[in-house]
């Protein structure tokens, strides 16, 4: 195809990030192409389903209601009212400490919702099918990228050419928009991997969510809806990356002994309710947040362990920012002042919660007595000091700005 096609915004990537910037952006009016080379896939059942789940916390309410998206996620939601720190460093593996970070101290509302991360990609499709503003288009992705001064032109796989005004690259810690603009990325790795999985267990979750650290990572339980009237969870298991791949292909058996002894049996003993699936664990922050014509988000942008619930509200932060912006200029949509102001608003505060998310994995993998004993003494600390406790969770949150 010769014929070039226009739009205010491209978005290179159909991940859950870049859905979610292509409803926000169609509900706002603009004209919206986003290309994706692997078709979403919006069924739990599917052999590539993405079976990990997402929370996403207070601030990301607004996104999702101004994305038109929030009606048809609610009913499928597990509220996070309750966040709780077990530390199980002891010599025998018990847990010895658990402290509950509760919603109530600092707000009328949970923490946040939870969600399966295929569900968010079922409804985020139904919802661009309906907005006459989006193009969305499956199967397609980006292969050249040139930014000037007035647009930007695009190259698609199928051979359109896209003139635009602004190109959103939401399309992964490997951006191919993010390479073609010239940003580079700084990248640190932990020798872990994360196995994610769904459980059945005996004890309600009761809406908590919890985290059991010991070594190697923690051990993530996060309430999902009961499952064929059991309490349900989503379990994320940050290891040593040959243990974690041994861990893929153990027998069931062993593995849900193994699991349950992970997790303390906080819920009683844990019974797999899903395939496993594993995923690499690595900290990576660009050079910029934008270049000429082109603004980075999500994981093009940062990518950080999952710890606290951090990475896709950082990328639902970069959305909310952006279309601030869009919103505020839009006669000068994509323009050097527009994208300079978004990378200013930005930068500093991702780059913070990068290095806290870092600092946090690397006391998770504490193997020392002496490291394990300090990181229980720290987590006491934290938890008695009211006003030190109700500051951290509003930084987590993202309702206070992390500097």
């Amino acid at each position: 195809m010769s014929d070039i096609t226009s739009c205010d915004i491209l978005i290179s990537g159909g991940g859950i990030a870049g859905l979610t910037a292509a409803a926000a952006f169609g509900t706002a009016g603009f004209s919206v192409i986003c290309v994706d080379p692997a078709p979403p896939v919006t069924d739990g059942d599917d052999a590539g389903a993405d079976l990990r789940t997402t929370a996403m916390l207070q601030p990301a309410h607004g996104v999702l209601e101004a994305a038109g998206l929030w009606s048809t996620l609610e009913p499928h939601a597990a509220a996070l009212e309750v966040m709780q720190i077990v530390d199980a460093g002891g010599t025998d593996g018990t847990a010895r400490a658990a402290k509950a970070f509760r919603a109530s101290d600092v707000s009328d509302l949970p923490f946040g919702w939870n969600f399966p991360n295929w569900r968010l990609r079922r409804e985020m499709v139904a919802r661009l099918d309906a907005l006459e503003t989006v193009d969305f288009r499956p199967g397609v992705g980006t292969k050249t990228f040139v930014g000037r001064t007035a647009e930007a032109r695009v190259g698609l796989t199928d051979g359109t050419r896209v003139a635009t005004r602004l190109v959103i690259a939401a399309d992964g810690r490997n951006s191919p928009m993010r390479q073609a603009a010239g940003i580079g990325a700084r990248t640190r790795r932990f020798g872990q991997k994360a196995l994610a999985f769904a459980v059945t267990h005996p004890i309600p979750h009761d809406n908590i969510s919890t985290e059991v650290h010991q070594t190697g990572g923690p051990f993530t339980l996060v309430p999902l809806p009961d499952r064929d009237g059991r309490p349900c969870s989503a379990v994320v298991w940050m290891d040593d990356g040959p243990r974690s791949m041994a861990r893929t292909v153990a027998d069931i058996p062993a593995f849900e002994a193994e699991m349950s002894a992970r997790s303390c049996e906080i819920l009683g003993p844990l019974t797999l309710a899903s395939r496993r699936t594993v995923w690499p664990i690595i900290s990576q922050i660009a050079d910029r947040m934008s270049g000429t014509r082109m603004a980075l988000i999500a994981e093009a942008a940062h990518v950080v362990p999952p710890i606290g619930a951090q990475g896709l509200n950082m990328s639902l932060a970069d959305t909310a920012s952006l279309l601030e912006l869009a919103q505020a200029n839009p006669d000068t949509l994509g323009d050097d002042a527009m994208l300079t102001a978004y990378h200013d608003a930005r930068y500093a505060d991702i780059r913070r919660r990068v290095t806290g998310v870092d600092l946090l994995n690397r006391a998770s993998q504490a193997q020392a007595p002496l490291m394990r004993e300090a990181r229980a003494l720290g987590l006491n600390a934290l938890h008695q000091i009211t006003p030190v406790r109700k500051t951290l969770m509003q930084l987590g949150l993202g309702t206070r700005p992390a500097g």
